[in-house]
């Protein structure tokens, strides 16, 4: 017999300029090796995905780079770098996957959001390709008429 688990998703930080910036295709969930102090710092709050993006090493291992945690305010000397390299857990078969689409179809891995799952902390990845300037009007004026469709309700 399954035993139902409940997982409780809180959403930490999302990264809007990549819904805009690019088409996403798929999604994968990751996990994220994070310090003490970062974790105090995500859950207050303070992350920012904003011009993040993943990149995969020769080795086979997932990184996030550029992404920016601010310091914990009552971290001292345990404080970590703001913008320093973190590594994410996938399998490897995932991350091979992720390889081969990145190296035939010219995908960029880009962070999507952040949650918590339960207690831990996780990093939902995509792969995207990027957007003609044309395909970003385009968003706009969608977002526009759908603004003015909420106000004549």
């Amino acid at each position: 017999m399954k035993k139902e688990t409940k997982t409780h998703e809180k959403l930490i930080a999302s990264n809007k300029k990549a819904y805009f910036d690019y088409n996403l295709f798929d999604s994968y969930e990751a996990g994220i090796c994070l310090l003490g102090t970062e974790i105090k710092s995500i859950r207050k709050g303070q992350i920012n995905l904003k011009d993040s993006y993943i990149k995969i090493t020769d080795n086979l291992e997932a990184y996030l780079i550029n992404c920016h945690i601010s310091p914990y305010e009552f971290g001292n000397i345990y404080n970590h770098d703001a913008k320093r390299d973190r590594k994410l857990l996938l399998n490897k078969k995932e991350i091979l996957k992720i390889l081969n689409k990145v190296k035939q179809e010219q995908y960029t891995i880009v962070p999507t959001k952040m949650f918590f799952s339960g207690r831990w902390a996780k990093l939902e990845i995509a792969l995207a390709k990027g957007k003609k300037l044309y395909d970003k009007r385009e968003s706009i004026k969608k977002k526009d008429i759908q603004r003015d469709i909420q106000r004549m309700r």
